[in-house]
């Protein structure tokens, strides 16, 4: 969702895409999108008039603020919801919540963030998924989680996001694969039912989370403006 907007609302802002294009690519099924009960679009045309030059990504999880850069309000709203948008130039950020079929975005100020290097990004990502695919072997995750097998077999096969125009072919591939490590790393740490001893549910855990963090790295460099090569 974050990442949708974050692509689709630079791409409006750099007048390359139409309003009803934006909507249609942020909706994608949901009946509405508002921000403290005003329509997206207008609380994004604010942020225009503020002084938006893009809309990043940030993805965190508690202990890695991936794409924040405080204050701590925003930070921690953020961390509870899992996502938000980051109004790059306008010291703003949004985070969503879903009611039903509606979202709902609260608005907070948004300090300067530092977002992760593409190239950084894809490397670590690639490094991390050996490693971890090497550590799931030895742990013999076909057993426990077969669809995570499945999907470390076929790596290659993963669905490239459709992207505006102005969206680099190299970030849309990134974003593909960082979506893909975090699939992987949610299926694998999916309750198992107590089929694992508390012993071997760790060593999973330690395992998966560097690829859940190399994912979350991957995918906000891949939808923040900031971070793309220049043309």
């Amino acid at each position: 969702m974050t990442a949708r907007l974050a692509w689709w609302g630079t791409a409006w802002l750099r007048g390359q895409v139409p309003p009803d294009d934006l909507l249609d690519a942020v909706l994608d099924g949901d009946v509405a999108h508002v921000v403290e009960g005003e329509p997206l679009l207008t609380t994004l045309a604010g942020l225009r008039s503020a002084g938006a030059t893009g809309f990043g990504a940030a993805l965190p999880r508690e202990g890695a603020p991936v794409g924040l850069g405080g204050p701590a309000a925003f930070n921690a709203a953020a961390i509870e919801g899992g996502e938000a948008l980051v109004a790059v130039g306008a010291e703003a950020g949004l985070v969503p919540r879903r009611v039903g079929p509606t979202v709902e975005w609260t608005a907070y100020p948004a300090a300067r963030r530092q977002v992760p290097d593409i190239g950084e990004a894809d490397r670590e990502l690639r490094t991390t998924l050996l490693t971890v695919t090497a550590e799931l072997a030895e742990l013999d995750v076909a057993s426990w989680r077969p669809e995570v097998a499945d999907e470390l077999l076929n790596l290659r096969h993963r669905r490239v996001p459709g992207t505006p125009p102005g969206v680099p072919a190299a970030c849309a591939e990134l974003a593909a694969r960082g979506m893909q490590a975090l699939r992987i790393a949610d299926l694998a740490l999916a309750d198992d039912g107590g089929a694992l001893s508390a012993t071997a549910a760790e060593r999973r855990r330690a395992a998966i989370l560097p690829l859940d963090l190399a994912g979350r790295r991957a995918l906000v460099a891949a939808c923040s403006p900031e971070a793309w090569p220049t043309p």
